[in-house]
């Protein structure tokens, strides 16, 4: 159940958002949205790769707390908006991810 939440929050969830706040350019902002994903490219940096048991929020430089601020700060200017949502909606999925790691094994 935990995979298939993540993975929804993942990819499903940002198409929502996109179509129900981004309308006109649904398909252009999920997109975007898709390409935050490469911020996981940290992932590559662990060793191991990918452990399950693992939270990357707070483990992965691109999962800090001082990225996440950044990412909020991105929110200001109208050019970075949609990245900076995206990334959000990234670090939120991760952070319900720790959460469920946490208290539900």
């Amino acid at each position: 159940m935990q995979t298939t939440v993540h993975y929804f929050l993942h990819f499903v969830f940002p198409l929502l958002v996109a179509f129900v706040f981004f309308r006109q350019q649904a398909w252009k902002t999920w997109f975007i949205f898709l390409l935050t994903m490469l911020v996981d490219a940290d992932h590559l940096l662990a060793n191991p790769v990918y452990d399950p048991g693992r939270c990357s929020i707070g483990f992965h430089p691109l999962h800090s707390y001082w990225a996440i601020a950044a990412y909020a700060l991105l929110l200001f200017p109208k050019q970075t908006r949609i990245f900076a949502i995206g990334l959000l909606m990234h670090m939120a999925a991760d952070g319900i991810d720790c959460y469920w790691m946490n208290c539900c094994p």
